[in-house]
């Protein structure tokens, strides 16, 4: 296989510098993915991986494509490994950068988008957004013109174990017993799943707490938008130079399904999540909206500011569309997917399920295997 480092450059048009180095900061926005193809084999039709935050070319998914002929970029927003002050509206124009370049310098006629993870409601908002544009600001009322920026639209749109938004995924991981966001340790004990000797002791959970446990999570989230919103508000009412404010969010890895496989059941391992011990990762420094900006949250973590809610978007997508299920992931939950899949508008649209398979295909070739080769084949009967 070959591994082209490929690069992208635009104007940058922003009131203050958001993110650290190159990226708006020298009044451009540069873009950086790898195309990896395999040696010699010429094709017409190019698969973009992108994930807001992620970089996703050491997935072994896309390699496992490249391997059986299929031109691959993995393409990284503005925001790679760094989503403190990720604004999906702006993700969206990255990923249009990509398909332009795609289709007006690389040679390539069509563009199939690849939705992995996280980086399903971005393609999903992206599609939408190509077919039917609308979108003139972001959630927190700054411009952005997704009208304006005429996107490409993709000829397929593919939704690899992927959840419905990371705002809806953010809610259901919610650690709801946290009291005082200043202080994780300010905690309610009848909800805090991860007291001394609770974990063992309360799964399964009975459906009282469930929905009492559901509803102190959504609680808690509205607390947090709420004051982010109230925050925003009182910077510009100041009409001062201070834009924006950095916050912590505490404990955001407590969903009652990884302790309790009896809840939307699959084959995911019991007591664990895909970033490790969920207590371990429920407090550690790299669990889901740990660091953000206001903006952010509203753009990506907020449930009712995001545009990027593939539930909502899916009904302007119309191309022919593909959803996989991991079987035992221990990432995304289980009905996600099937509820994506039900909510696209495309009358060419493939559910499948790879039984067994965990959400990275951690040690697993022989699903990951059959993973690409449900993608190929789906691609081939397409002519693509």
């Amino acid at each position: 296989m070959t591994f082209e480092w490929k690069h992208i450059s635009f104007s940058a048009n922003q009131n203050f510098t958001e993110t650290y180095g190159f990226s708006g900061s020298q009044g451009r926005t540069n873009l950086e993915g790898i195309l990896i193809a395999p040696e010699g084999v010429v094709s017409r039709t190019l698969l973009i991986f992108m994930h807001p935050a992620s970089t996703l070319q050491l997935l072994p998914l896309p390699r496992a494509l490249a391997e059986m002929g299929h031109h691959v970029l993995c393409a990284g927003s503005r925001y790679q490994r760094n989503d403190t002050a990720l604004i999906m509206e702006n993700v969206v124009l990255d990923l249009g950068a990509y398909i332009r370049a795609a289709r007006h310098e690389w040679g390539y006629d069509r563009v199939v988008l690849c939705g992995w993870s996280g980086g399903g409601s971005l393609t999903m908002l992206y599609q939408s957004q190509a077919e039917r544009p609308s979108i003139t600001q972001t959630p927190a009322g700054d411009p952005v013109d997704l009208i304006g920026a005429e996107l490409i639209p993709a000829d397929a749109v593919l939704s690899l174990a992927a959840h419905a938004s990371r705002a809806t995924l953010l809610t259901e991981w919610l650690d709801p017993s946290v009291h005082d966001e200043n202080n994780p340790d300010d905690c309610d004990p009848a909800l805090n799943i991860y007291r001394p000797g609770y974990e063992r002791a309360a799964a399964p959970f009975a459906p009282e707490f469930i929905a009492a446990y559901r509803a102190a999570q959504k609680a808690r989230m509205q607390r947090i938008t709420n004051r982010v919103a109230d925050t925003l508000d009182r910077l510009r009412e100041a009409n001062g130079k201070e834009l924006e404010r950095v916050f912590v969010t505490h404990r955001t890895m407590a969903d009652l399904r990884f302790l309790d496989p009896s809840i939307d059941p699959n084959s995911r391992k019991s007591g664990w999540s895909y970033l490790g011990h969920p207590e371990t990762v429920n407090s550690g420094p790299v669990g889901l909206g740990r660091l953000s900006t206001l903006r952010s949250w509203l753009s990506q973590w907020s449930p009712e500011h995001t545009n990027a809610n593939s539930l909502v978007t899916a009904g302007a997508v119309s191309v022919p569309f593909l959803a996989i299920e991991c079987g035992a992931d221990d990432a995304v939950p289980q009905p996600h997917t099937t509820a994506i899949f039900n909510a696209v508008a495309s009358k060419d649209k493939t559910f499948r399920c790879v039984d067994g398979a965990n959400h990275y295909f951690v040690n697993q070739p022989s699903q990951l295997g059959e993973a690409a080769k449900i993608v190929s084949q789906w691609l081939h009967d397409r002519n693509f």
